[in-house]
């Protein structure tokens, strides 16, 4: 496979903040294979379109909702593989080489294991979990790269799902290629964990995870998410 054929997608909402270094942050970091920088953008009210656009990124404006910014940011992508990535996550250095060596080398699909930018005892042992190649503990910031071709063969992401859309498309994927896990980290802000608790979000992150793999509607998850999460 040739250089410059990733295309990395990441949906927004009101990330002026941060969306510019976010952006510069991955031109330092590519070792010459991303092909653009996709910004999805969900609706935003404040200047997160403007600043991502001065910075270099393709802009797309898409209804909210997770799943629905990254179909969007899928569907107009060129590169022949596509590189989900929230904006408050920052992969290692030459992560785009690493990510082109694994599709070369037979892997369809795959992320980073996940470090937080907060060095606190719990947040490590949950991230130590990221080891392990379990599809149960596969989520969205750990950074999700997949060939083009087999994201579109999977339908892509649930749109009718706003939680847990994340591990619903893993469970795919498997059924369609082969999962790659490296042994690199992506780093993610602990924001929400300090604003609400290192144990509390744990374990409201864990009765959603449960809740829906015993089969509550997305409603009562969602509900439950903008409740005690997301008010």
């Amino acid at each position: 496979m040739s250089v410059d054929t990733i295309s990395i997608i990441i949906p927004v909402l009101n990330e002026e903040d941060q969306i510019g270094n976010v952006i510069r942050n991955l031109q330092a970091l590519q070792s010459g294979n991303v092909k653009e920088i996709i910004v999805v953008d969900g609706g935003s009210d404040d200047r997160t379109v403007e600043v991502a656009g001065s910075a270099g990124a393709t802009i797309v404006d898409s209804e909210r909702g997770r799943a629905k910014q990254m179909n969007a940011g899928a569907e107009i992508a060129n590169g022949e593989i596509l590189y989900f990535l929230h904006a408050d996550t920052k992969p290692p250095k030459h992560f785009d080489r690493e990510i082109e060596d694994a599709v070369n080398g037979g892997y369809d699909f795959g992320c980073f294991r996940l470090q937080f930018d907060w060095n606190h005892p719990l947040l490590n042992f949950y991230s130590r979990f990221t080891r392990l190649k379990t599809t149960a503990v596969r989520f969205g910031d750990q950074s999700l790269f997949v060939r083009k071709e087999i994201f579109e063969q999977t339908g892509g992401f649930d749109e009718d799902l706003i939680v847990m859309e994340d591990q619903e498309i893993y469970r795919r994927l498997h059924l369609h290629g082969k999962f790659y896990l490296s042994e690199q980290n992506v780093i993610t802000s602990a924001r929400k964990y300090k604003e609400i608790g290192t144990v509390k979000l744990q374990i409201l992150f864990t009765l959603i995870w449960l809740g829906y793999y015993f089969g509550l509607k997305q409603n009562t998850l969602v509900n439950f998410y903008k409740k005690f999460i997301m008010p």
